[in-house]
C-alpha cells in the first residue's frame, strides 16, 4: 500500500507492505509477509515516528513529501534502530539537511556504527517530552525489548503509543491495517510467532515495560510490524502480558526427528494415547519438515512438550539437537516434559534430551521412553506409562 492512512488526529501510517523477502532477519519465514510500519505527524511541528526497510521502501520518501506539502521534516523519532525501521535514515537526512533525530544515549551508538550520523541529535532520556504543537511526545525506555536501545513514544493528546516492535507481528497488510478492518483471530498465530522468536527471550524486559505502562490510558496501540490496534488495544497488550509470563495452553506437543521412520512411530502412538486420555489439542511435528521458528511458537503456546529423537553417532539428530539449542537459549518456562528415542546398537539422543530439560528445568512427568531397533506393538506399549502421565499434568 503506497498510501497514507489516516489514524486518528494529525497522525497519519505511512508503512509499507513486504511480500518478497522470504526470510525475517534472514531466519524466519515469511509466508504472509510482513509489515513496516512508519507514523508521520503533521502538527505545528512536523515528525516522523521511525522508518522502513530500505529494501521495500519504494516511494517512502516521495510519500513523506506528497504529505507535508511542502513543509520540512522536523523530527525523526527512533524507537528502534533494527535495519528494517532504520533503513532510510540516511536517505531522510540527506533529503531534509535540518531533521532532528530523536532517540536515547544507546539509540546514537548505534546510529553511529550503521550510518556515521553524528549530527543534528536531539538525545532524549526516560520520561522526556517533545512538544510538537496539540501532539506532546513522552518517550519511554523499554530496554532490551529486543534491542538494548528500544523505546516507546505516547501521545497524550490521542492516548497513542507508538510501540516499537513490541505489540508486533508477522504478516503483510490485505487491505485493513486495523484491528476492526480484519479477522483478528486469523493473525494470532503470527503474532505468537514473532513473540516467541524475536521478543520472547527478553520476557522479563517485556514484562519491566508492561509495568511502565500501568495505569497509562493507550486507545491506540501503533506498534512497528502487524496491526494498528485502535478498537482493542487491550486484546495485544493481554496476549504479550499472557506470554512474557509464560502462560500456556492446556495442551501437548510431540515433535521428533526421526530418520528411518521409528521415531515418527513413538510419537503417533504417544499423541494417540494421550487423545485417548481426553487431551483434545495435540500437535505433531516433523522438525526435518517443521522450521524451527514454527516449533518454537508451538512450544510457547503449549503446556506439555515431548520431544524425541532417533540416536544418530551417539547424539540427538541434529535438527533437534538445533532445536533443543534455541530452546536453551529462549528459555520457556512453566513446561511440563517428555522424552523418548530410538536407536539401533547403542543409544544416546534420550540422554541428550534430559540434558536439555534439566537445563531448561522443565519438570518429566514420567521417566523418558528408548526403543531398541523397530518399535513393534509390545514394544511401544512403554510409552503408555509417559502418555497417561502427560495426560494426567495437563488435565489438571
Amino acid at each position: 500500500m503506497n498510501i497514507q492512512i489516516p489514524i486518528t488526529g494529525k497522525i497519519s501510517w505511512i508503512g509499507v507492505n513486504d511480500r518478497r523477502k522470504p526470510l525475517f532477519e534472514n531466519m524466519w519465514p515469511l509466508p504472509h509477509g510482513v509489515a513496516y510500519n512508519a507514523y508521520i505527524i503533521d502538527d505545528e511541528k512536523t515528525a516522523l515516528i521511525d522508518t522502513v526497510d530500505a529494501s521495500a521502501a519504494g516511494d517512502f520518501l516521495e510519500r513523506i513529501a506528497e504529505h507535508l506539502q511542502g513543509r520540512p521534516l522536523q523530527y525523526l523519532v527512533i524507537n528502534h534502530m533494527e535495519p528494517d525501521h532504520s533503513g532510510m535514515i540516511d536517505a531522510l537526512a540527506k533529503r531534509y539537511p535540518a531533521l532532528q533525530i530523536v532517540g536515547n544515549k544507546r539509540t546514537f551508538k548505534i546510529l553511529e556504527s550503521y550510518f556515521g550520523v553524528t549530527q543534528n541529535l536531539l538525545e532524549i532520556a526516560d520520561g522526556d517530552r517533545l512538544d510538537l504543537g496539540r501532539h506532546q511526545l513522552q518517550f519511554i525506555l523499554t530496554p532490551w525489548v529486543h534491542w538494548p536501545e528500544t523505546m516507546m513514544t505516547y501521545d497524550a493528546a490521542e492516548q497513542l503509543l507508538f510501540s516499537g516492535d513490541a505489540f508486533g507481528a508477522f504478516g503483510a497488510f490485505s487491505g485493513g491495517i486495523f484491528d476492526d478492518e480484519t479477522l483478528v483471530e486469523r493473525r494470532e498465530d503470527e503474532t505468537l510467532r514473532y513473540y516467541s522468536n524475536i521478543v520472547g527471550q527478553y520476557s522479563g524486559m517485556v514484562q519491566k515495560a508492561l509495568a511502565k505502562l500501568k495505569g497509562v490510558p493507550i486507545r491506540t496501540v501503533c506498534p512497528t510490524h502487524g496491526l494498528v490496534w485502535r478498537s482493542n488495544p487491550s486484546k495485544i497488550i493481554d496476549l504479550y502480558d499472557r506470554w512474557s509470563r509464560y502462560e500456556s495452553q492446556p495442551g501437548v506437543v510431540v515433535a521428533f526427528a526421526s530418520m528411518y521412520g521409528n521415531a515418527e512411530q513413538m510419537a503417533d502412538y504417544l499423541a494417540r494415547r494421550i487423545a485417548e486420555q481426553g487431551v483434545r489439542d495435540i500437535r505433531v511435528l516433523d522438525v526435518s519438515t517443521t522450521h524451527l521458528s514454527f516449533l518454537l511458537s508451538e512450544i510457547w503456546k503449549y503446556r506439555g512438550v515431548l520431544l524425541g529423537s532417533c540416536t544418530c553417532n551417539n547424539l540427538l539428530h541434529p535438527l533437534m539437537e538445533q532445536l533443543c539449542t534455541k530452546l536453551t537459549h529462549i528459555v520457556p518456562k512453566n513446561k511440563i516434559a517428555g522424552a523418548f528415542g530410538t536407536f539401533s546398537w547403542n543409544g544416546g539422543a534420550v540422554k541428550h534430551l534430559r540434558h536439555t530439560f534439566e537445563a531448561l528445568q522443565w519438570p518429566l512427568a514420567a521417566e523418558p521412553v528408548e526403543i531398541q531397533g523397530r518399535p513393534t506393538p509390545a514394544k511401544l506399549r512403554s510409552c503408555d506409562v509417559l502418555a497417561i502421565a502427560m495426560a494426567e499434568k495437563i488435565r489438571n
